[in-house]
């Protein structure tokens, strides 16, 4: 009886622990048509994907690989090995480079703040070689770094073979590795990111324009990169904050300059007028407690590792329901960050978001007297 009554219970706290969020229905159309081999729009702090075509097929990204070089710069930067002030020595092979130029001089030493700007903004494979020779001694080791750091971000369907982005039938990535790696220059280095929004940049006496086109058609977006060969074609990753809400745009393969920026305008647009999104809980905040057996005290606290937002068609956020699923018996010891159970985010019949709950603190084991009538609760209940 015991027994089933504590299934009962468990079963009966599920269903009932649902939070409903307050919104007026918007019509949700379909996507726009997007002329491009591939494409992805994402939202920047849900990661939910709200349009997609072949977003996981490999193409070539030209200058947009230079997402990735600057990424692992940053973290060179972040970890202390480099600085912005050093003076990096040009090499050769660095001004040789074809494609878009900084112009930096051969045998000159040029800061690496300099080095960064010029290929950030004006695409310089010059700048991008030399600042793969200053962190990694050669290009192809570099090379290495970026696959390690893509690995490491989750960007499985993607191989670097150059710091540029200039064609190899190696160099390949996804428009979903793209939105990926977005997302992470913008989260994990935002002072590095503003440069990603610079119209233009000087250099040698040499001023060049972000060939970007969206930075002047549009207040809200911030960066981030463009790319063009003739096996690629014309590409675009872009980012776009309008209130608190941030897209991420990925189009690979289209016909011109101005295509490119008319078809990820298409999909910004699309996005911020029929979704929205919200954060649901915060970091390290209490969602539910739950019963502790063997414990210095009975009663945990448990919430989430890192916040929880979810994006939904406009309108329907009143529709939302969250439903949290707990291991049991909780025993102690318990080390807060263990996970012990998840909580889901629906709509409707979708799961719309989800992640582990954790212990938000320690509990220790209880005193011999306490453990000892628990195990036999525990014994009884089965």
């Amino acid at each position: 009886m015991l027994k089933n009554t504590k299934v009962v219970l468990f079963l009966s706290f599920l269903f009932a622990f649902t939070q409903v969020f307050a919104g007026a229905i918007t019509p949700q159309p379909t996507p726009p048509t997007v002329a491009a081999k591939s494409y992805i729009l994402m939202d920047y702090d849900s990661g939910r994907i709200l349009a997609e075509k072949n977003a996981d097929e490999k193409l070539p990204p030209a200058s947009i690989t230079k997402l990735m070089t600057s990424y692992v710069v940053s973290h060179e930067l972040h970890a202390g090995n480099i600085h912005l002030d050093d003076e990096v020595l040009i090499s050769e092979k660095a001004w040789r480079m074809q494609g878009s130029r900084s112009f930096m001089e051969v045998n000159t030493k040029v800061s690496l703040e300099s080095l960064m700007r010029g290929m950030i903004v004006q695409s310089g494979n010059d700048a991008a070689v030399a600042l793969a020779e200053h962190i990694a001694g050669s290009e192809e080791t570099f090379a290495q770094m970026m696959n390690q750091y893509a690995q490491q971000l989750g960007m499985y369907n993607t191989n670097y073979m150059n710091a540029t982005g200039l064609p190899d039938p190696d160099h390949y990535t996804t428009a979903h590795d793209i939105a990926i790696l977005s997302a992470a220059l913008i989260r994990d280095f935002p002072e590095h990111y503003e440069w990603y929004s610079e119209k233009e940049y000087t250099y040698n006496s040499i001023t060049q324009h972000n060939r970007n086109k969206l930075l002047w058609r549009d207040n809200s977006v911030d960066g981030l990169k463009t790319g063009h060969t003739e096996e690629a074609g014309y590409c675009l990753a872009a980012s776009a904050k309008r209130g608190d809400m941030r897209l991420i745009s990925v189009v690979l393969g289209t016909r011109s300059e101005n295509a490119r920026a008319q078809e990820t305008q298409k999909l910004l647009n699309y996005g911020f007028r029929f979704f929205e999104t919200h954060q649901l809980y915060k970091t390290n905040t209490g969602i539910i407690d739950t019963k502790v057996w063997k414990g210095a005290t009975d009663q945990l606290s448990l919430g989430l590792a890192k916040p929880l937002s979810v994006t939904v068609p406009r309108g329907q956020y009143d529709q939302l329901q969250a439903t949290t699923n707990i291991q049991q018996p909780v025993i102690a010891p318990v080390k807060a960050g263990t996970v012990l159970g998840e909580v889901d985010i629906r709509l409707g019949d979708e799961v719309v978001a989800k992640q582990p709950l954790v212990a938000l603190n320690d509990v220790e084991q209880g005193s011999w007297w306490r453990r000892l009538i628990d195990e036999i609760m525990l014994w009884i209940w089965g």
